[in-house]
């Protein structure tokens, strides 16, 4: 008998009433048991890659070859505070927002 059907089973009352004071117990657990699953697989996830991102935004320097969110690959010419300046072609810059910037290139090799 595992602890869920230990706590789900209620015995039956003496004088015929129902009595819900043992099936609060379990609603309430249920709902606790509800709200930290949702937090391990869903909440917690999000909340490294937010980390993981930031990181990657602060440690940008120059020379590094990034992906903006619209898909724009370039390479970083100079870093401002909310800004960045990004080289897409020879003699072609672009400023985009910090923010916008998702993935870095600079150590994988281009085919």
């Amino acid at each position: 008998m595992n602890f869920l059907t230990f706590l789900m089973a209620q015995p039956a009352p003496a004088d015929g009433a129902t009595a819900q004071t043992g099936s609060s117990w379990s609603f309430m657990l249920m709902i606790v048991l509800l709200f930290l699953v949702m937090w391990l697989f869903m909440i917690r996830p999000q909340q490294k890659k937010q980390k993981e991102m930031d990181k990657f935004r602060k440690e940008l320097k120059k020379g590094d070859k990034v992906v903006t969110i619209g898909g724009i690959y370039g390479t970083v010419n100079e870093i401002r505070d909310n800004t960045v300046d990004i080289e897409i072609s020879k003699g072609v810059n672009i400023r985009v927002d910090k923010a916008s910037l998702v993935k870095d290139f600079s150590d994988a090799q281009q085919a």
